[in-house]
């Protein structure tokens, strides 16, 4: 059923007032949108932000201001709509209604790398095995949007290769789809005062900047000059008033740096408002298996994460080490995939596998694709949900969904066999697996008792399903699991 146009007149007025007074203003906005959810996807979220709201002083409620305060007016009622009705709220209920048609995964969010092109090359970076060739046609990521509109996506995610390559074609797609929200991963070299302002105007495209550490860490894996360039090009976001992040690779030489207060701490400082974490996977010929983190690393970054989302005013995660907020694995189309430039469909930007190519089939066609029904029959790969990736954590599981699925290689000039491929991760996932158990099984860790009820629900091994409940939490425990 179609909103009622004046509920996005409401929601506009409520941002408008917000943005005039947000002490007095953002309770009451609060109320409205939680009045709009009527099936509360999102209920201990908003019991929690009335709790933050009370509190001056708390990181949540620092944060929320910031966002006021920062970003530019005419975005913040833009994003009211596309970022709160619709991929905060309206994404989940038509997912979940088509979920259930379908007997397949529909996500929150689609990745596609526009093009493989890059004007950079990265240690151990995956993307050059695609080809430097490789390149999305518009029509096909139009085609992808509006299909995924359809079905309940609303959240577009650009990789690459460097997506800024085609920035102008980007900016347009933002123009013609007003009711989604955009956001490109970007090495941060190609962003000027001219596409700064362009970013304001559209108002529904934000950055998140790749970036290693300070500029020794950073320009370690991705060349001299890289570090200053991204800080201008945070410079010049935060003066026009978009919104931007900071995307961040956790490797076995760069832990103590970028899991430090001192860096989080400048990150915001430069007007970051989340930052998203990965660990390094050693996908490609090329990889540098020496560079993945270590099981204590790994710990180290899982204990600092929950250290920060009570202390610091930015929205912060981290994709292997918050499987407990999201139920395990979030690709194969539970929460999102992966579009490579040359349009094959695969379940995860570090997972190179597909059957299909989004050039030769619909986008519901892709999501049935056999390698992605195992995702959806196999998920979650593991009950302890610390350890949730079929590659790092389970690689027998990666191995055997390749082979029943007859899923080829995606890396056009050296493909991997999934063999070659787990074997690289083999030795971390017996290593973090008694750690992971350990912090699973500790009654005192704040979610053990979530834990707990998860894993006994789930003891017969069947698979888990997205609920309101299991989805929605407090702004203290930062669930990810993007409803």
């Amino acid at each position: 059923m179609k909103r009622n146009a004046m509920v996005d007149v409401m929601v506009k007025k409520a941002a408008r007032e917000v943005i005039k007074n947000p002490d007095k203003a953002l309770p009451r906005g609060l109320k409205l949108v939680e009045s709009l959810d009527r099936k509360k996807v999102n209920a201990r979220t908003y019991e929690a932000l009335h709790t933050v709201l009370d509190d001056p002083d708390n990181n949540w409620n620092i944060f929320l201001h910031n966002i006021f305060s920062n970003v530019a007016p005419e975005s913040l009622e833009k994003l009211s709509v596309s970022l709160i009705l619709n991929a905060a709220m309206e994404s989940y209920n038509k997912r979940m209604e088509n979920v259930k048609k379908y007997d397949c995964n529909i996500p929150w969010a689609i990745l596609m790398d526009p093009t493989a092109a890059c004007n950079l090359k990265c240690t151990g970076c995956w993307a050059a095995e695609y080809g430097k060739n490789a390149s999305l046609p518009y029509d096909v990521m139009e085609k992808v949007i509006r299909e995924g509109t359809e079905l309940g996506v609303y959240t577009y995610i650009f990789s690459g290769g460097e997506p800024l390559v085609r920035k102008e074609e980007l900016i347009q797609l933002c123009d013609s789809h007003p009711e989604c929200i955009f956001l490109a991963f970007t090495n941060g070299t190609l962003v000027d005062e001219a596409f700064a302002k362009e970013l304001r105007r559209v108002g529904n495209f934000g950055l998140a900047f790749s970036i290693e550490g300070f500029e020794e860490e950073t320009d370690m894996r991705r060349g001299a000059g890289t570090y200053q360039a991204v800080i201008r090009a945070m410079d010049l976001l935060k003066a026009e008033g978009v919104a931007f992040g900071f995307s961040t690779c956790y490797h076995s030489k760069n832990v103590d740096c970028v899991g430090s207060d001192a860096y989080v701490d400048f990150m915001i400082e430069k007007g970051c408002l989340f930052g998203w974490y990965f660990t390094y996977i050693p996908v490609g010929v090329d990889a540098v298996p020496e560079l993945i983190a270590t099981a204590e690393q790994r710990e180290f970054m899982y204990h600092q994460m929950r250290k920060w989302r009570q202390t610091k005013p930015a929205f912060l995660l981290d994709f292997w080490n918050d499987g407990e907020y999201t139920l395990g694995c979030i690709a194969g189309g539970r929460n999102y995939f992966h579009i490579n430039a040359a349009g094959e469909c695969e379940p995860c930007a570090f997972i190179h596998y597909a059957n299909v190519n989004i050039k030769d089939c619909s986008l519901l066609e892709a999501l049935q694709s056999p390698l992605f029904m195992e995702y959806h029959r196999g998920q979650p790969f593991n009950q302890n949900h610390l350890r949730p990736c079929p590659l790092l954590d389970n690689p027998h599981c990666l191995r055997e969904m390749v082979e029943r699925s007859g899923a080829h290689s995606t890396e056009m000039l050296s493909p991997e066999p999934v063999e070659q491929l787990t074997s690289k991760t083999q030795a971390a996932s017996e290593a973090w697996g008694p750690v992971a158990d350990r912090i699973w099984e500790d009654p005192n860790e704040p979610k053990y008792a979530s834990r707990s009820r998860l894993y006994h629900q789930k003891a017969d091994g069947s698979p888990m399903e997205d609920s309101p409940e299991d989805t929605a939490s407090a702004p203290e425990d930062t669930d990810i699991s993007a409803n």
